[in-house]
């Protein structure tokens, strides 16, 4: 039990030494650390760590070796990885066979294993150390901080990456300096709204003292969005800081995490981080004998996107239907059981302990005028690099997509990236050299959102796109208010009957004029964004909505209604492969045989063919193409 300042000071110096240790190789021990991000669990990571433990102790090297899980690496697309300490080799994309080569050519041999060694696809040099590497040397990790490093089941490794020093900070402080702290920082909502995060704290904070609450919004529902979540499973404890230092600034004794219930690696960490708090002292009644005490709860959410706006959030932990309310009044005044509450997402909140712990300005220094700091991006789809990554406000699209993504694969052509999910809209190749923060993304016709970024090629169709976006919104619709239930319904009958050829002009005319409407009439941020994804592709790439209205044509092949696959009778060498992969035997034998070849050229139906596919993947030469 850790019972005031001195003894925190104390413990945080013995759980650095040993952190530095285990880093540096103390005692001539080494030190082997997994991810154990959910990505890598996937591809057998917890497999590899007890192959690793079952080999250490088959070659007798307990007292030589420790193993150990930690959190995300963020570079998902070349996971699972394994770093050895203190050499800091990095090994990518492990295998369980691979385990026995790395204990006895590097453990015992002390030789690199070179063949699971990143190699630079530009300079083809295979490197060892993880800075080296193109994905992260842009990057700068404060929310992430820790995630990767140390094993977020261990407190005393999170005490000793500097946990606890900003609550520590702020506990004697003014709880009016501890918002001003934050206000200078520049800090700004990662929910998506991009509020100021220390005028939402002064607002809760000016109510009259009673009970009040703090709120971690982890529904993280966007598709392709994984930031909070890797947050949570890498150092939840950061996030609980940020949570207690919240919870004094505004006078609040209690905080809730809502997490949905698809993130169970998440939710058990969390918990376990908990535990270990309360039986620290850390967590609980008299908080380092200053007589404040906090604490913590956990809700879990069913899964509904709409729950990720607050109201409807804070209605779902009263056990209430998720739907929003009317604003105002605002949460920071009637709130969670009609008491002043604040709402802040993940990582909002794990960039407040680094803030108190480094002081505003370390803060401020990364960003822009308006946006301080740095942003977490779950950046997939179309790109080399798949992965978690954290950048200084200001870095551009092109930095994100080529320096840190690696561009984009098979050398296909840049199309968009959509950014902020559904409630985004898309940018394209004149946005690249734009800077991300939150006032340049909205005023270029998207939006920061929580930070997932989905890069798009030539071969992906915008008005699929948008149908997809409005697809998943008409799901997560709570249906309380009209313009949203009805209008997105609407919107997303338009959208197929222009994916399948059978929309007008008119029909355009008439989804433009819904779109607004559903956005200016709707109750909450759902409704009200929901029109984005339509609206920015429709600027963007209004042509191609045309051409599939008046020529009945998708240009990108995607829409299957207009979309054909023919074969090439002067190519096809007659070797029957298609004909057989067919599952409605829509290819047939012709009685031409092409110039140069001795067997008969074949032909798909198309009234009989399901465009499934398959034929053009099993051809060989390439003779069935898509038009």
């Amino acid at each position: 039990m850790i019972k005031n300042f001195e003894e925190l000071a104390a413990k945080q110096a013995t759980c650095s030494a040993c952190l530095n240790g285990k880093f540096e190789g103390a005692e001539g021990k080494r030190a082997i650390v997994l991810c154990g991000g959910t990505g890598c669990l996937s591809s057998n990571s917890a497999e590899i760590r007890a192959e690793f433990e079952k080999m250490i102790m088959e070659k007798g090297l307990e007292d030589k070796v420790t193993v150990n899980q930690v959190g995300c690496f963020g570079f998902c697309s070349q996971g699972p990885f394994v770093k050895i300490f203190p050499e800091d080799t990095l090994y990518r994309m492990v295998k369980i066979e691979d385990v026995q080569e790395i204990v006895e050519k590097d453990l015992l041999g002390g030789e690199v294993v070179e063949r699971l060694l990143y190699v630079d696809p530009k300079t083809k040099e295979k490197i060892a150390k993880q800075n080296d590497i193109e994905f992260y040397k842009k990057q700068v990790r404060i929310a992430l901080h820790g995630c990767g490093s140390i094993n977020p089941e261990d407190i005393n490794e999170a005490l000793g990456a500097g946990a606890y020093a900003g609550l520590a900070r702020a506990l004697q402080m003014d709880r009016a300096d501890v918002i001003k702290e934050i206000l200078e920082s520049g800090l700004r909502g990662r929910g998506g709204g991009g509020f100021p995060t220390g005028r939402k704290w002064q607002f809760a904070y000016a109510q009259p003292e009673g009970e009040k609450y703090v709120v971690c919004n982890g529904d993280e529902g966007d598709p392709g969005a994984f930031m909070d979540r890797s947050i949570l499973e890498g150092n939840p404890l950061a996030v609980i800081e940020g949570m207690v230092i919240a919870g004094y600034a505004i006078g609040a004794q209690n905080g809730y995490f809502y997490v949905r219930a698809e993130y169970p690696i998440a939710v058990n960490r969390l918990k376990i981080a908990i535990k270990q708090a309360e039986e620290l002292g850390l967590l609980g009644d008299n908080i380092l004998g200053t007589g404040f005490s906090f604490r913590a709860h956990i809700r879990l959410g069913a899964g509904a996107f709409v729950c990720g706006e607050e109201t409807a959030l804070l209605n779902s932990i009263q056990g209430q239907r998720g739907m929003p309310r009317p604003r105002p009044p605002f949460p920071a005044v009637k709130g969670l059981w009609d008491c002043p509450s604040i709402v802040n997402n993940v990582e909002t909140l794990a960039c407040v302990p680094y803030i108190m712990r480094e002081g505003a300005a370390a803060f401020a220094q990364y960003g822009t005028e308006r946006s301080k700091g740095t942003k977490v991006f779950a950046l997939g789809g179309k790109v080399n690099n798949v992965g978690l990554v954290e950048v200084p406000m200001g870095t551009t699209l092109r930095e994100l997509i080529y320096d840190i993504g690696g561009g984009i694969p098979n050398n296909k052509e840049f199309k968009a990236i959509q950014t902020g999910g559904p409630s985004g809209g898309c940018l394209t190749q004149k946005d690249l050299d734009a800077e991300i923060d939150f006032d340049n993304l909205v005023a270029k016709g998207s939006m920061m959102g929580s930070g997932g970024a989905i890069v798009m090629d030539e071969d992906n169709c915008m008005v699929d796109v948008a149908k997809f976006y409005m697809e998943f919104i008409c799901d997560e619709s709570c249906g309380k208010c009209s313009p949203c239930r009805i209008g997105t319904k609407r919107m997303l009958e338009y959208l197929t009957k222009i994916t399948e050829g059978r929309a007008t002009m008119e029909d355009l005319d008439q989804l433009t004029q819904l779109a607004d409407t559903v956005k200016a009439g709707s109750l909450c941020a759902l409704g009200q964004t929901a029109a984005n994804p339509i609206i920015s592709t429709l600027t963007q790439f209004r042509d191609e909505y045309i051409a599939h209205i008046v020529d009945k044509k998708c240009p990108a092949h995607v829409c299957k209604k207009l979309m054909q696959y023919k074969i090439d009778r002067e190519k096809c060498i007659g070797c029957g492969l298609c004909e057989r992969q067919c599952p409605v035997n829509a290819i047939t034998k012709l009685d031409y045989v092409a110039p140069g070849h001795k067997l008969p050229s074949r032909e798909i139906d198309a009234e009989k063919c399901i465009k499934c596919g398959l034929c053009m993947a099993s051809c060989r030469i390439k003779a069935i193409v898509k038009e």
